[in-house]
């Protein structure tokens, strides 16, 4: 692994592998230097097969590269999945087969469970982690977890673990009122996450916590273990230019990935 790349610190069993790239370790100019992993932001598409080419080896396994819309669908992966399939989340329990998602400013959420007999990835932008109707990408995921039941009786989301990956951060993820009434209207609790915009007069620009916003998602859906961004500076994409892409900051931007494994 490139030293750059961020490896969750959390109890996930030995078996389970988890990773967040960088800019660090690729191969793209600018402005998607270096390790850029997207390949529909205009990049060279001969230098996103090279980065490709280098996380599927420090993986050791094969990561499935989505569509992803900023919805709510989840799918299973195998050795079979096509690349390119639409879906904002991925579960599998296959080894080998990495659950990947690309971000530049979103929170990517990977998960897996106390046996780590299953692993799962979500791409929670605002659009996904709000969903219609309280069905985001993260209860989407929690859904495929949960079609173990049958197999585990003891099963419960407090089985759970999550990580939380670095994201656009709370001094600088600016929304307006229409994205703060989605999420308190669905819970109240909500409103903690946002803060009024310092020097906007017209009452209606917000400072918006996304990580807050996804942990009080999963915490709702019973998950309480959960680990990594914690809202701090460091976890924040836009503030980051030299270690993170952010197309919130450059418009331009090239892609990170944050991947989990099973061995």
């Amino acid at each position: 692994m490139n030293p750059d790349w961020l490896i969750p610190n959390w109890p996930a069993p030995r078996h389970v592998h988890a990773v967040c790239t960088t800019r660090a370790g690729g191969r793209s100019a600018a402005p998607y230097d270096l390790l850029n992993l997207g390949d529909y932001v205009g990049d060279r598409p001969l230098d996103v097969r090279a980065n490709r080419a280098i996380l599927c080896q420090a993986l050791d396994a094969q990561p499935v590269f989505l569509s992803q819309v900023h919805g709510t669908h989840a799918v299973w992966l195998s050795d079979k999945t096509e690349p390119g399939t639409q879906a904002d989340g991925c579960v599998t329990e296959q080894p080998g087969v990495a659950c990947t998602i690309m971000v530049a400013d979103c929170l990517p959420v990977l998960l897996t469970n106390e046996q780590g007999s299953v692993v799962a990835a979500a791409h929670a932008g605002w659009r996904g982690l709000a969903g219609a109707g309280g069905g985001g990408i993260l209860d989407a995921v929690i859904e495929c977890f949960s079609a173990q039941a049958p197999v585990d009786k003891a099963w419960t989301a407090s089985k759970i673990i999550a990580w939380l990956g670095p994201c656009i951060g709370p001094e600088t993820f600016e929304v307006g009122d229409d994205v703060r009434d989605v999420f308190v209207a669905q819970d109240p609790a909500a409103r903690a996450m946002f803060t009024p915009k310092a020097g906007d007069s017209t009452g209606t620009k917000w400072l918006a916590n996304l990580q807050g916003l996804a942990r009080l998602r999963l915490a709702a859906l019973g998950v309480t273990q959960i680990y990594g961004n914690d809202g701090t500076p460091s976890w924040c994409t836009v503030s980051q230019p030299s270690r993170f892409f952010s197309h919130r900051r450059d418009r331009v931007s090239g892609r990170m990935a944050a991947c989990i494994w099973l061995d």
